[in-house]
C-alpha cells in the first residue's frame, strides 16, 4: 500500500499517509489511533473489518448519526480511500458510506468505478491478527469456525455468500419449524441448505488441508501446528460422495423433525482443532503463550500458502501483538515476517520494541488521531 487515506472515520477527520513498499509501523500511546488505522486498511477486506463494527460505528467520532450531505465531503458520512501495488500493477481502492446510500452496505470503488466486495479481494488480499485473536483457537466451536471461515474467503471470496445463504436459510427453517409449516417447504429449504452447507464444508477442508501441510513446517520461535475439522457431515463426505452426503443430510434433517427435533447436520457444527505438532497438546488445553504462539504460526502459514499458490502475498496487519511477546519470540517474528513478500504492518505503544526493524519501516508516530 502506497497511500491511506481516511475521511471522518474513527477518531479521524482527514488522514494522508504516504508509504513506500517496506514494513509500517504505527506507535502511539493507548488511544491514539493507531488500530483505527489497522481496521480501516482491513475494510479494504470483504466483511466488517477486524473488530467487526457496525456501519455507523465507523464515523468521526462524535458526529450525528445522519448528517446533512452539505457538511460532508463529496456525499460521504465516512470513507477510506488508498492507493497499492499488486501483481495487477498499481489502482486505487476505496470505501465507505454514502450519504443517500439506503441498501445497507458500504459503497466500494476500484479505480473510480463501482465495485463488489469480492471484486476488490481479487485485486487486495489482506489478513490480521489482533490481541482479541490470542485465544481464537481455544475459543468456542463458533469462534473458531469464523477464524477458519476468513481464512477460506482469502482464497475463495465465493465462501463469504455461500456462509450467508446458509445462515439465510437455517433463519428460514427456524421460522418454518415455528410455523408448523408443510413438509414440502421444509424439505425444499433443505435441499439448499444441504447443497450449500457440503460447499462450505469442502471449502473449509481445503483449506484445512492447505494449513495443516503449511503450519506444520518447523519455523524458528513459533510451534508447528497441526489442524483438523471434524463433524458428522464431514465423516460422511470422507467416506463417500457429496450427493449423497446432500441425500444423507436431508433424511437426518427429516428424520430429526419426526422426533420433534429442530437440529439438523452441517457446516454449523463443524469443530477446527489446533495442535501443537511436538507435543499433541490442543490449543484449548494449551497455556496462554503457546496459545498465542499457535495462532500466530497459522497466520503466518496462511500468508505464505497465498503468496504459494495465488501469488498474491497479503498486506498484513499484526495489532498490539508485538508487545505479548518475550524478546526471542519477537526478533523471530521479526525475521519471519521480513521474509514475506507483502507489506507488514505493527502497531505497539513504544519505539524499543520496534528498533531492530525501525530502519526497514515506514514509522509513524501518533497521538489523539495525528501524525507527530
Amino acid at each position: 500500500m502506497r497511500h491511506l487515506g481516511l475521511t471522518r472515520f474513527r477518531n479521524y477527520h482527514d488522514l494522508d499517509l504516504m508509504l513506500d513498499e517496506r514494513m509500517v509501523i504505527l506507535i502511539g500511546p493507548n488511544g491514539a489511533g493507531k488500530t483505527n488505522i489497522m481496521e480501516a486498511v482491513s475494510l479494504m477486506a470483504p466483511g466488517r473489518g477486524l473488530r467487526r463494527a457496525k456501519r455507523e460505528q465507523l464515523m468521526l467520532n462524535g458526529e450525528p448519526n445522519k448528517p446533512s450531505a452539505s457538511t460532508i465531503s463529496d456525499n460521504w458520512r465516512w470513507a477510506i480511500s488508498c492507493e497499492a501495488v499488486t501483481e495487477f500493477g498499481a489502482f486505487r481502492a476505496g470505501t465507505g458510506e454514502e450519504v443517500n446510500q439506503e441498501n445497507g452496505r458500504r459503497a466500494i470503488r476500484l479505480d473510480g468505478a463501482n465495485a463488489s466486495q469480492s471484486a476488490l479481494a481479487e485485486r487486495l488480499a489482506i489478513s490480521w491478527l489482533t490481541p482479541d485473536m490470542d485465544s481464537v483457537l481455544a475459543g468456542s466451536p463458533g469462534e473458531r469456525r469464523r477464524f477458519l471461515d476468513r481464512l477460506v474467503i482469502a482464497f475463495d471470496p465465493a465462501h463469504a455468500g455461500r456462509l450467508s445463504r446458509y445462515e439465510r436459510g437455517m433463519r428460514q427453517r427456524n421460522r418454518l419449524l415455528e410455523d408448523g409449516a408443510e413438509d414440502r417447504w421444509l424439505a425444499a429449504v433443505e435441499q439448499e441448505l444441504a447443497e450449500t452447507g457440503i460447499a462450505i464444508i469442502a471449502a473449509r477442508q481445503t483449506m484445512g488441508d492447505a494449513l495443516d501441510h503449511e503450519a506444520a513446517m518447523p519455523v524458528v520461535g513459533f510451534p508447528a501446528a497441526r489442524l483438523t475439522i471434524t463433524g458428522l457431515a464431514e465423516t460422511w463426505l470422507h467416506d463417500m460422495p457429496a450427493v449423497d452426503v446432500e441425500d444423507r443430510i436431508r433424511s437426518a434433517a427429516r428424520a430429526q423433525r419426526q422426533l420433534g427435533e429442530v437440529t439438523m447436520p452441517g457446516p454449523h457444527n463443524s469443530v477446527l482443532e489446533v495442535r501443537h505438532s511436538d507435543t499433541g497438546q490442543i490449543a484449548e488445553t494449551s497455556s496462554t503463550g503457546e496459545q498465542k504462539s499457535l495462532v500466530i504460526s497459522v497466520i503466518l502459514a496462511h500468508a505464505r500458502l497465498q503468496n504459494q499458490r495465488l501469488s498474491r502475498p497479503p498486506i498484513l496487519l499484526l495489532d498490539d501483538i508485538v508487545s505479548h511477546l518475550d524478546a526471542e519470540r519477537r526478533l523471530a517474528l521479526f525475521e519471519l515476517t521480513s521474509a514475506l513478500p507483502g507489506q507488514v504492518w505493527f502497531s505497539g505503544t513504544d519505539s524499543i520494541s520496534f528498533a531492530p526493524i525501525s530502519r526497514q519501516a515506514n514509522v509513524i508516530h501518533l497521538d489523539k488521531g495525528q501524525i507527530v
